[in-house]
């Protein structure tokens, strides 16, 4: 059972909006930090946000202003608002614990084109 589910991605145009979900199958409060990271084809994962037990929120700077990542600790469940989509946001979007994680979910696909 995998312990992260992402969902809601899909194809945007640029300028566009899109919500990312990411569902834990663990109390996502057992986490001290989850984050959202994405990848393209022959790199690595991407820092894009992390957000803490507390609640204290960090971005990349490619991002910031424009994502949004907050939880809700009831639905163990951690989500990533998207606007202001620029083609560059192409990439599979996954949530982990830590960037150096060795297990990753399927992710999600955001595609943003014209």
């Amino acid at each position: 059972q995998a312990q992260f589910v992402e969902s809601g991605g899909g194809l945007v145009q640029p300028g566009g909006s899109l919500r990312l979900s990411c569902a834990a199958s663990r109390n996502i409060l057992s986490y001290y930090l989850l984050g959202w990271y994405r990848q393209v084809p022959g790199k690595q994962h991407e820092f894009i946000a992390t957000i803490t037990s507390d609640g204290a929120t960090d971005y990349a700077d490619s991002v910031r202003g424009r994502f949004t990542i907050s939880r809700d600790n009831a639905k163990n469940t951690v989500l990533l608002q998207m606007n202001s989509l620029k083609p560059e946001d192409t990439a599979v979007y996954y949530c982990n614990y830590w960037i150096g994680a060795t297990s990753w979910g399927q992710g999600t696909q955001v595609t943003v084109s014209s």
